[in-house]
């Protein structure tokens, strides 16, 4: 359950020795495999821990979160063909989507729009931008020196270089070090979020907004912080994207791009930072090794997943298992407790004295 006790006294806890252990595995990761596959397994958990914040711990889910992805990743391939670097293109990459949800979010939490027509709206506007995108072929359909392209996107453009030093491109093994390094610093900071004042407000109206705003909180601008900050996450995981696969297409809007990072969050565990995260690793591996044979639809084996979870995992896989562990935890704490007992119960008989014998003489 979302609204589980638990969720509010650890939403904050960093566990350092798993996130250690963790980090130093993949830092030793391009020693023993390629690094392509694991970059864009990493620019897949960015994408969907951005979800996993807003949705997992402020109740926000947005059905069109590729909206902010797909305009990162555009953003960036425009800016960088534009500015030959790729500098200022991440930046705005990051602020352009940032900006853009804050509008959209603005609008429906002041607005007080009901969770049903927020995930309208927010589905509506990523394929709205899928739709446009995809109909800006011609050269009339240009922002400076960048062609849109329509349907057939935006190939060729700078990818991504040391700041300031255009003559430094960041591929392969760097390019993987620079996802990871985002992955953990985005990590790092949501912990930082849901540990602060900032974040216990949000849990609050995750679980009774009306509440919140009775003691004098401003929930709109809450909601609206945290939707923003999401899209900011996500369009930087576009712009990971696209410099990785140095193109960019109006199917990073679409309703699959969509639909798949909210699998990988059901699928991981909600009100969990690492649960979407291990979700988005896990399935999207499954993807990459379906996507070499057509005998069975990638589509089709999602679903399956997804009805699976939801039937059997509940929860999600990550609670799962730590709702297990816990009760493991517990069933020793109570082996140990009664093995005890028992050892002091014997020490006590053993330290009882002997009752006295009658010594009296019986009268004949």
């Amino acid at each position: 359950m979302i609204g589980d006790a638990a969720n509010f006294s650890s939403a904050g806890r960093t566990h350092w020795g798993w996130i250690i252990a963790i980090v130093i595995l993949l830092l030793l990761l391009p020693a023993v495999f390629d690094t392509n596959t694991p970059t864009l397994l990493g620019i897949w958990a960015l994408f969907a821990l951005s979800l996993g914040l807003m949705w997992g711990y402020a109740g926000i889910l947005s059905f069109g979160h590729a909206a902010y992805f797909g305009l990162g990743a555009y953003t960036y391939a425009i800016t960088s063909m534009n500015l030959g670097e790729s500098t200022a293109a991440w930046m705005l990459a990051i602020l352009l989507p940032a900006f853009v949800a804050a509008l959209i979010g603005a609008m429906m939490f002041y607005g007080r729009i009901s969770d049903v027509y927020m995930g309208v709206i927010t589905l509506v506007f990523s394929l709205i931008m899928a739709k446009f995108m995809g109909a800006t072929a011609g050269d009339a359909y240009s922002i400076g020196n960048a062609r849109l392209g329509g349907f057939n996107g935006i190939p060729a453009f700078p990818i991504l270089n040391v700041p300031g030093d255009p003559s430094m491109p960041i591929f392969g093994v760097p390019l993987y070090y620079l996802v990871l390094f985002c992955l953990v610093l985005c990590y790092l900071v949501s912990r930082w979020v849901l540990s602060s004042a900032f974040g216990r407000v949000l849990l609050g109206i995750r679980e009774n907004e009306a509440r919140i705003e009775l003691l004098g909180y401003n929930a709109p601008a809450h909601k609206t912080a945290i939707f923003s900050l999401s899209a900011s996450m996500a369009g930087l995981a576009g712009c990971l994207f696209a410099s990785w696969a140095e193109i960019v297409t109006p199917a990073l809007f679409g309703l699959g791009q969509s639909v798949e990072v909210i699998i990988w969050v059901i699928a991981g565990g909600l009100a969990t930072l690492m649960g979407p995260v291990i979700g988005a690793i896990l399935l999207g591996t499954m993807k990459l090794l379906l996507g070499g044979q057509t005998f069975i639809d990638n589509s089709l084996v999602t679903g399956a997943i997804l009805v699976l979870v939801v039937l059997l995992l509940p929860r999600g896989l990550l609670p799962t298992l730590m709702g297990w562990r816990r009760q493991h935890d517990q069933r020793n704490v109570s082996r140990a407790r009664s093995n005890s007992l028992r050892r002091r119960g014997g020490e006590r008989r053993q330290q009882r004295p002997a009752p006295a014998q009658d010594t009296t003489v019986p009268r004949p």
